[in-house]
């Protein structure tokens, strides 16, 4: 900092204007007054008429010309030392005047220092609660997300015995070629295809999802108009080479299901349940996923798809849309592996259609029974 004012106090020490020049001057030569002072006779000694310091009264000529030089004297010392100043300051001038400045044993450079700290400091501790803001947000998000994770769902379950075998076929053949996925499978009686999602806290909410689930029944039959909704299934797919699947045909039987799906959501979230998912609703049947057991995903991070590379494109039967059920994912199931069913609507006119078929077909075996169709049924409506 020193260095710094030493620059800079040349040129504003000559840019001084020079009434200021003559005040420095003036202090600077008060020294010489007493020399002036020194010159003057004693009171009374040398005063004439006059009576004053320069008059001509009781002045012997000697006198005169001796404060004639001194007077000059002190004129060309003052005249000097005004050249002087008019002068650029040389290095040892500028310490000389840097003394004389108030801040002159003031580390700047230490009081910047420490005021930067101190920012830094702040931003620091700034972003260190923003950082905490942050862990608390990601945790009331976690938390939040796990108070209002899905644990019921609308199951559209499979009841055609075709299906079943099917699927019990791929399951024995993967499980064939790798031993360790036997605890990724889905029990038979468990298969599904699930229509949406919810979260239910309690009793009272669960009664509230049963009511809707009632409600559902007349918009759903007004969408059938008295038709069936036959649901395809062929070929497998997955999800991240988590999940296997088997794909339900795209047709217009598919369209049906989606835009059922979409008017029971509805229902639902008028009655203030929390249903359904961002995603769309795409309609599938799981056989496996590897979520089923946590020893499992820590040794095995993917389905290779070579294992049930044989059953691609296999035709594994079709559902006929007859019931749909409001199930539990958390609470026990049943004996023959079906989820725990708090309510189900049965839809009359296709249970009619079903009849009749199985009369003509049921000893060919290739739909189910009436047993079958039941099965896993908490009660109609």
């Amino acid at each position: 900092m020193q260095g710094l004012l030493r620059r800079l106090l040349p040129a504003l020490y000559a840019a001084w204007p020079a009434a200021a020049a003559r005040a420095l001057l003036a202090r600077r030569a008060v020294p010489a007054l007493p020399r002036l002072m020194a010159l003057r006779p004693a009171a009374g000694a040398g005063e004439g008429e006059g009576g004053g310091l320069l008059s001509g009264g009781g002045e012997t000529p000697e006198h005169g010309g001796l404060e004639n030089v001194q007077k000059k004297k002190i004129f060309e010392e003052n005249k000097k030392e005004t050249k002087q100043m008019e002068e650029p300051c040389p290095a040892d001038s500028v310490d000389s005047l840097m003394a004389e400045m108030p801040f002159v044993d003031t580390d700047i450079e230490d009081k910047f220092i420490t005021h930067t700290t101190s920012k830094i400091n702040i931003k620091k501790k700034r972003k260190r609660t923003t950082g905490k803001e942050i862990e608390d947000d990601t945790e009331r998000k976690k938390k939040k997300k796990k108070q209002y994770q899905p644990n019921y769902f609308i199951s559209l379950p499979i009841t055609n015995p075709e299906i079943n075998r099917s699927i019990q076929a791929v399951q024995d053949a993967v499980i064939q070629k790798d031993q360790r996925f036997s605890k990724a499978m889905v029990h038979i009686g468990s298969l599904h295809v699930t229509m949406f999602v919810m979260h239910l806290s309690n009793e009272e909410e669960i009664s509230i999802a049963v009511g809707a689930l009632s409600d559902s029944k007349d918009f759903v039959e007004d969408l059938l108009k008295g038709k069936t909704v036959d649901l395809s299934f062929q070929g497998i797919h997955h999800f991240k080479n988590e999940v296997g699947f088997v794909k339900l045909a795209e047709n217009d039987h598919t369209a049906i299901l989606k835009e059922i799906a979409e008017t029971m959501k509805k229902i639902f979230q008028e009655k203030g349940i929390l249903a359904g998912e961002e995603r769309d609703f795409k309609p599938h049947l799981t056989f496996m996923k590897l979520s089923k057991s946590t020893p499992l995903r820590k040794q095995v991070k993917k389905i290779d798809p070579s294992l049930y590379e044989d059953f691609k494109s296999h035709y594994f039967g079709s559902e006929i849309l007859h019931r749909l059920d409001l199930c539990s994912m958390l609470k026990k199931k049943q004996p023959n592996g079906y989820y725990y069913c708090e309510s189900s609507i049965v839809f009359a006119l296709v249970m009619k259609i079903l009849i009749t078929k199985n009369d003509h077909s049921l000893r060919r075996n290739k739909t189910c029974s009436m047993r079958d169709i039941f099965q896993g049924c908490c009660h109609s409506n």
